[in-house]
């Protein structure tokens, strides 16, 4: 049951939240070098106001160091200031709850989605309008394959044809896995290693990848090793994008000189608000741009698709990778990315929350 401390009504002008927790099941185990899950925990936000309600997402993270549980607790102890904060302003509004959710973004994600849906539906339009987007010209979204054993990574891509995939790596054998996987498809590849290399191994390994027809890298080293970093992005073939090393809006001015792009996620960063003013700044710079997700259901995937004109690359293939999504949102035909007619993020909740 959604957790709330005043009751439910229908009709209601005062800020309510609730949330409630979710199982996502993956169809298959996703492994990537330093985790691996069959079930993702999530935590949805829903914000009441005016008779609406809007939906935000927050998944689990291991590596962030982030259970559901610290975020169900930060957002109670600040349940008033959220309920009591004046929501004329979308941007005052989240920006006037910044500061009680420093050092827990996946929180003020949360939050900030679910605002910016409620934003929209109280205000009939959805997100991308309200920011005055072009939607003509959109990023395919790339479909991710986890590390397995080579036939099942064979198998996966032969199960779901597409024309961008994401190969996660940081194996022993990660050359030999691409160079197999390239006989089963013709489709674009990118690689993510997830911090497993060192600055020798990735330079060698982009030359062989380049000619594999791989896109790019995601964070090869480790998100502190800016001296292999500098190596990688002096001698590397292929363009190098950042994920671990670009956290945070202070993040995306480092990866200058060191990474050809940066993929931000929405739950790192701390939601919409401050993706946007990332993404501005990173292009600015002569950065690509990616956005990435967390193996989400379609509440957060929602809020990156309102992103999408905005974007270089996405990886937003989270419902594609689970097997009970709780909402729809966006549809996808082969890469292409079709966004939601609803207003607001254009999320749309289906299992049942009270």
């Amino acid at each position: 049951m959604w957790s709330v401390i005043t009751p439910f009504l229908k009709k209601t002008y005062q800020m309510k939240l609730y949330y409630k927790t979710f199982d996502l099941h993956l169809y298959d185990t996703f492994k990537i070098a330093h985790d691996q899950r069959n079930i993702q925990q999530t935590l949805i936000v829903g914000l009441e106001h005016q008779g609406k309600m809007g939906f935000g997402e927050a998944t689990a993270s291991k590596y962030y160091q982030r259970p559901v549980a610290s975020i169900i607790e930060i957002l109670e102890k600040n349940r008033h200031h959220i309920e009591k904060t004046p929501f004329e302003s979308l941007e005052l509004f989240i920006e006037d709850l910044q500061s009680f959710f420093q050092g827990n973004s996946f929180a003020l994600c949360t939050l900030d989605v679910a605002a910016h849906d409620l934003y929209g539906k109280i205000n009939g339009i959805p997100i991308h309008q309200y920011w005055d987007l072009d939607t003509s010209r959109m990023p395919l979204t790339n479909y991710t394959i986890g590390i397995d054993e080579l036939s099942k990574m064979e198998s996966k891509i032969k199960a779901f044809p597409w024309p961008v995939y994401k190969i996660k790596l940081g194996t022993d054998d990660d050359l030999s896995i691409v160079k197999a996987l390239r006989k089963t498809t013709d489709a674009v590849f990118r690689v993510d290693a997830n911090c497993a290399w060192t600055a020798a191994q990735t330079i060698e390994y982009a030359q062989s990848f380049k000619e594999l027809g791989v896109e790019f890298i995601e964070q090869p080293l480790a998100a502190g090793d800016w001296e292999g970093m500098a190596e990688v992005y002096k001698y590397s073939t292929l363009p190098i994008m950042a994920d671990e090393s670009c956290i945070e809006m202070t993040d995306v001015a480092p990866c200058k000189g060191y990474f050809h792009g940066v993929n931000i996620k929405l739950m790192k960063c701390g939601g919409l608000l401050v993706a946007r003013k990332m993404i501005a700044q990173a292009q600015s710079m002569g950065l690509m741009v990616m956005v990435g997700c967390m193996t989400e259901s379609s509440v957060g995937i929602s809020a990156i698709s309102q992103l999408l004109p905005m974007l270089d690359f996405v990886d937003m293939d989270g419902p594609l990778l689970i097997c009970n999504d709780i909402a729809s949102g966006p549809r996808f035909h082969n890469g292409e990315v079709i966004l939601s007619s609803e207003n607001g993020t254009g999320v749309v909740m289906h299992t049942p929350w009270m």
